[in-house]
């Protein structure tokens, strides 16, 4: 997106920046509409699953369902792109940016459940993007 200006109105320079609109906030509605506050992806293309994400899955899911939050979703989805760093798991919490992780397994998936989705802080050492950057 482009620069704020005095203002702080974004400049709309063309369709592009008008869909980016449109996806941010209609994912930020889904999640208020659909009663979730967090929603972890964890990627599952190809190279996710050879290099552990079925085991990231796994251990998210067993969280979930050991704490019984109603307001947290686990989903999949493909490869982002980030195949050296699989398996990748992003975090998007309401009116937080969007947190990447990567080079996980089960246990560094359980440290992300309790510090980030649990308790709000992020898991540096384990960030391979943050907001729009990778």
């Amino acid at each position: 997106m482009s620069p704020s200006d005095d203002t702080g109105a974004h400049k709309i320079r063309g369709l592009a920046d008008l869909q980016a609109i449109k996806a941010k906030t209609q994912k930020e509605n889904a999640l208020r509409e659909d009663g979730y506050h967090v929603l972890a992806t964890v990627h599952m293309g190809t190279c996710g699953i050879a290099s552990g994400s079925r085991e990231v899955l796994s251990a998210l899911v067993d969280e979930l369902t050991a704490s019984e939050r109603l307001a947290v979703r686990v989903t999949t989805s493909g490869c982002i792109g980030l195949c050296e760093r699989e398996p990748v798991l992003t975090i998007e919490m309401l009116d937080e940016p969007k947190v990447i992780y990567g080079d996980l397994n089960a246990e560094k998936a359980r440290e992300i459940w309790r510090d980030h989705i649990i308790g709000g802080r992020l898991v540096p050492q384990y960030v391979v993007g943050y907001g729009g950057e990778n």
